[in-house]
């Protein structure tokens, strides 16, 4: 992407921030555009053949994390599986893409456990919406505290499984968590890097020190008990001139294809994060020591035509072995979340399978 204020706006729009102290614009209308349902997209799906339980556990700080625990009911009493905890995109919730993730890996003969991450979804965390890495990543070792004692799920045989930001949390949580025993991500974001930077590292530094005294500012208001702003996510409105970035992410959060807002929360804020918290995202650095996770393994998965694919390449270049980068041929970033016949169930299967 070019350095230029055309492209910085539009791409802090998506995911990152820009961060302007304005509302966020009004809801476009949905029903005229139902999504690209094609390569089977099943965002939605629902399994018959599993046990789903909700659950809820505090981590480290005595926050509640909810998900959604996926058992096959071919399970005996008294036996334990390898377990996969499945963690969703940034500015999502479970419901987008993690609970399809679990539930396909389940019907596999894994036990899975579909996480909130705090702040979002159905875990606690006030703010709604903040942005805390740290935390993030903590929720994955509290998920492994939650199924390394539970009476389903082995606890020398977890793994986690990160999709878009969610792969950069998991990586910096195995990197001191070592009871995670094998490591993949889908579509990985480093939203530290992301955010830093941009895509091919465009930001300039006096672009990046203007981002984060605003939101500084914006900590005086909301600390003198002014009006939250948010930042950042997926636009509400697109047309034909939009970037195509822009569409692919508005396709699947703003059209039935993903839409999904928590109860609690409203449209207008899905996917948003807090813009005085988003600046979280600039000390944060998931790739540095990564090559301390060895011998554990480590899996990248990512579309060959992914705008997010040189998060994955870095990773696999700075991690040691065992590890391997795997490409979907024909695949964008958004694509893995949902089109179940461009997902490689069958390699994430083999993984799990081969080193839980």
């Amino acid at each position: 992407m070019k350095t230029s204020n055309g492209a910085l706006s539009l791409a802090v729009l998506l995911i990152s921030a820009w961060l302007v102290n304005t509302s966020l614009p009004a809801l476009a209308a949905t029903s005229g555009h139902q999504g690209d349902l094609s390569h089977g997209a099943n965002n939605f799906y629902r399994s018959e053949t599993l046990s789903m339980q909700k659950v809820t556990f505090p981590n480290q700080y005595k926050m509640n994390v909810t998900g959604n625990l996926y058992l096959p009911k071919d399970m005996k009493a008294g036996e334990k599986r390898a377990a996969i905890i499945v963690g969703h995109p940034m500015g999502a919730v479970k419901e987008q893409s993690a609970v399809l993730y679990a539930q396909q890996l389940a019907e596999r003969g894994f036990v899975t456990l579909a996480i909130d991450l705090s702040f979002w979804g159905e875990s606690e965390g006030n703010p709604r919406n903040a942005v805390l890495p740290d935390m993030y990543a903590e929720d994955f070792s509290a998920a492994v505290d939650f199924l390394g004692t539970s009476e389903f799920a082995d606890r020398e045989r977890i793994g986690v499984l990160g999709i878009c930001g969610s792969g950069g949390f998991a990586i910096s949580a195995a990197k001191i968590d070592p009871r995670m025993k094998a490591i993949a991500t889908v579509s990985m974001y480093d939203m530290g890097g992301f955010s830093r930077h941009l895509y091919g590292k465009s930001l300039t530094l006096a672009q990046r020190k203007q981002m984060i005294a605003e939101a500084a500012a914006q900590r005086y208001v909301e600390f003198s008990g002014g009006q939250t702003q948010y930042t950042g996510g997926t636009p509400h409105e697109i047309d034909e001139n939009s970037h195509p970035i822009a569409k692919e992410f508005y396709d699947f959060y703003r059209t039935p294809r993903g839409e999904f807002t928590p109860a609690g929360s409203s449209p207008e804020l899905t996917t948003h994060p807090t813009l005085s918290s988003n600046t979280k995202f600039m000390n944060f650095y998931p790739f540095n020591d990564i090559e301390s996770i060895s011998p554990r393994p480590l899996l990248f998965v990512a579309g060959d035509e992914a705008h997010s694919l040189e998060f994955s390449q870095e990773a696999y270049s700075l991690a040691a072995e065992p590890k391997e980068l795997y490409l979907v041929k024909g695949a964008g970033h958004v694509d893995l979340y949902d089109r179940v016949k461009l997902i490689p169930f069958d390699k994430l299967t083999q993984f799990f399978t081969q080193y839980l």
